[in-house]
């Protein structure tokens, strides 16, 4: 089973949420209808900002935890790339195709072949 790491934001360069999942159409669902109290709930982070698709919810996970220990201006930099504009991607999740590819070197590289 695929997992999803992402991020949700209120407003471009806003508050920024990062989760992990292996429904994203679902938990992003979740996030938006304020399904359950918390972060996104509080802050009003309800734009699916960035996204990205690893090959089962244990990377995800790891992923998910190492991306959580950077600092801001790295997340909004991996936004940036991928969504230039904060646009909210609920909608076209099933379009994007942002694939994590770790570094070649990277301990756990050959768990993503």
């Amino acid at each position: 089973m695929s997992g999803y790491v992402y991020m949700m934001s209120d407003k471009p360069r806003g508050v920024l949420y990062t989760g992990v999942t292996s429904d994203i159409h679902g938990r992003v669902w979740e996030h938006r209808n304020e399904t359950h109290e918390g972060f996104t709930s509080k802050y009003r982070a309800k734009n699916l900002v960035w996204l990205e698709l690893h090959p089962n919810i244990v990377l995800a996970i790891q992923r998910e935890k190492s991306l959580k220990r950077y600092r801001r201006e790295w997340k909004i930099r991996l936004v940036e790339e991928l969504n230039p504009n904060w646009l909210d991607l609920f909608e076209r999740i099933d379009e994007i195709e942002n694939v994590y590819r770790p570094h070649p070197g990277m301990r756990k590289s050959g768990d993503y072949n």
